[in-house]
């Protein structure tokens, strides 16, 4: 086991001069990380015991470690705004315990897994991505209208989920033409997606619940977890290719953050472009969207060498 252990330890709280992160390694005989505050270890708020990190995500016990290190008192470590790492860190740590002890969890009809599966399940219908705007009237103005934009923003993700992740499956848009009823996904589809995440490590299962809350779209939430997943090996190498609008095989873009974070916005991005940003509002809400992207990926990437 690792311990990565904050300089400032919430002891120092009144002092007003701020410590640069320091993190010291020790070495210890188990294989985990965890983040120690003097000699007590950061402890998981569901299992009351210390809040253990895989051996292969040092990346992700680094930024917990620099979390904990911002922060400058007791009060604010109990607000789960300010300590979004170790929330998101807690609950996997807690699915990962839970699927060791029972390894049918997510059929079972109750547990972590469980409801993580069924919770996002419902958010198919009315994802962000597949909800497009009627298309512009013919005396519209010339240029690309909000329909075209969001077409051509999910295309992409939309081909690469379809044969890559859930081969075979139809993803068709929500709304209709008018209507304000979302179109619900098909059984087959529904049934290929919910056997998908039922079968995901634990860590990416809660990386793709953060996603998918953040961002309101399953399709984006799927398409960052596999991109970034230390598990989830879907040749998305350099080398990938993949075909665009006029069917031609190009090579393929990595998601990150950014792509994520646009493709969940774009009417925003659309609207505030026209009419302008509300202060406080808009931009806040712009970057603790990115905030919640990275989160995810942290959570999901690593090494490669740990157990699932």
């Amino acid at each position: 086991m690792v311990r990565f252990l904050p300089t400032n330890r919430l002891q120092n709280i009144s002092s007003n001069t701020p410590t640069p992160p320091k993190l010291t390694p020790l070495s210890l005989s188990e294989n985990n990380h965890t983040i120690h505050l003097d000699t007590r270890a950061v402890r998981n708020p569901t299992l009351k015991t210390p809040l253990l990190i895989p051996p292969s995500k040092p990346h992700l016990a680094t930024a917990l470690a620099l979390e904990w290190d911002l922060l400058v008192s007791a009060q604010q470590a109990t607000r789960s705004h300010l300590i979004p790492l170790t929330s998101i860190s807690s609950r996997a740590h807690a699915l990962s315990v839970e699927d060791a002890g029972d390894q049918h969890a997510a059929s079972s009809g109750q547990g972590i897994r469980y409801d993580i599966v069924n919770t996002l399940l419902r958010y198919l219908d009315t994802d962000t991505l597949l909800c497009w705007a009627p298309p512009p009237p013919t005396n519209a103005q010339p240029g690309e209208s909000l329909r075209d934009l969001q077409v051509r923003i999910a295309r992409p993700i939309l081909a690469f989920l379809t044969q890559r992740v859930w081969p075979g499956v139809e993803l068709k848009p929500t709304l209709d033409d008018g209507s304000i009823l979302p179109t619900s996904q098909s059984p087959a589809t529904r049934a290929v997606i919910k056997g998908w995440m039922a079968g995901l490590p634990a860590w990416e299962l809660v990386g793709l619940e953060r996603a998918v809350l953040a961002g309101k779209s399953l399709c984006v939430a799927a398409r960052l977890v596999c991109e970034w997943s230390e598990y989830l090996k879907l040749d998305l190498g350099p080398s990938a290719v993949e075909g665009g609008e006029d069917g031609k095989a190009r090579r393929r873009e990595r998601v990150g953050i950014e792509q994520a974070a646009e493709a969940c916005s774009l009417e925003v991005r659309w609207q505030t472009g026209r009419w302008g940003e509300v202060e406080d509002s808009h931009d806040v809400d712009k970057e603790d969207l990115r905030r919640q992207f990275g989160s995810v990926v942290l959570v999901v990437s690593g090494t490669g060498h740990g157990a699932r």
